[in-house]
């Protein structure tokens, strides 16, 4: 590894670390019901299958949530619960996909990177989605959110934000096959015009689980800046947000640009909103469970249906 890709990666490390913290005091400050569920998180709901080439682990460590992590051939050997929420890295080589479809279907969430398209979501999903054929060439492009009313996307690129998305040489274009069945959450129409297909992040429902996938790595390992504002120093993205970054935030993210740490935490807090939307769902079925409706004083928690809107309703 040469000198300049170390540097590089050292930069995304900090930008990944500024953007974490900026994301959970953010939660914090303005979704306290997400907040909770994410204190409430413990290793064991979330699992991640490491990859040769994406590390979305590292997204959760800048995010201070904790996992499991297992090697590929290691998840045929665990007990996959409806409660968790499984992460399979590109390339997704994970062998038969007959335990994820179930695990899915029984009300787990499972969350995919780049070539985990062809390698688990279209055997494992057939006629959902499906790779085009026309892999990219190694470049960034602007994305826009499609579906603004997504929880999912609370918090994600709000007006003013124009995050930049990394393409890495032979990402896979996502096809989608059910368009009644999948919603498209993020886009690009720079990739669109280059490479046929608009959908950067997609999501869909199968039995009582559901699906999410991102084109190219969820760790995205540079950045670019095209605009003056990108090229802005760092702070001013906290000052954009209204935050005032404690002395460590602000040494580490001090020699960075606006675009480092936006399109760092862009990634983060639509993955903070993943996680949030899926404790919080299993965590008000427990309190269902334990105390059924007519059975005690306690109120209904709110729903956190990701069809709905409002206070609470946060996610990927």
């Amino acid at each position: 590894m040469d000198s300049d890709t170390k540097a590089g990666g050292e930069r995304q490390r900090r930008a990944y670390e500024v953007g974490g913290r900026t994301t959970r005091d953010r939660i914090a400050r303005e979704a306290p019901l997400d907040h909770e569920a994410l204190e409430a998180v413990q290793s064991s709901d979330i699992v991640v299958v490491r990859g040769t080439y994406d590390h979305v682990e590292w997204v959760l460590e800048a995010l201070s949530l904790p996992f499991v992590a297992v090697e590929p051939y290691q998840l045929r050997e665990i007990d996959l619960r409806p409660e968790q929420l499984l992460v399979v890295n590109c390339p997704g080589h994970i062998g038969p996909v007959d335990r994820v479809r179930r695990f899915v279907e029984a009300g787990g969430s499972l969350f995919t990177t780049d070539w985990a398209l062809r390698h688990v979501l279209e055997p494992a999903f057939p006629g959902v989605v499906a790779y085009n054929e026309q892999a990219t060439t190694d470049a960034v492009v602007r994305v826009e959110v499609s579906d603004h009313d997504n929880p999912f996307l609370k918090g994600v690129i709000e007006p003013g934000d124009d995050p930049l998305w990394w393409l890495e040489s032979s990402s896979y274009p996502i096809r989608v096959l059910d368009a009644s069945r999948v919603k498209v959450l993020i886009s690009s129409r720079e990739l669109q015009g280059n490479w046929g297909e608009p959908a950067v992040a997609i999501t869909f429902g199968f039995g009582e689980g559901e699906v999410f996938h991102m084109i190219s790595h969820y760790y995205l390992q540079r950045a670019e800046t095209r605009t003056r504002r990108h090229r802005a120093p760092a702070a001013a993205y906290a000052a954009e947000k209204g935050m005032a970054w404690d002395p460590t935030t602000a040494s580490c993210a001090q020699d960075l640009t606006l675009g480092e740490v936006e399109a760092a935490s862009s990634s983060a807090r639509l993955f903070a909103n993943v996680v949030g939307v899926h404790k919080r769902r299993h965590m008000e079925a427990r309190r269902e469970r334990e105390h059924p409706a007519g059975d005690g004083p306690a109120a209904a928690p709110e729903s956190v249906s990701p069809e709905r809107d409002g206070e609470g309703k946060e996610g990927a």
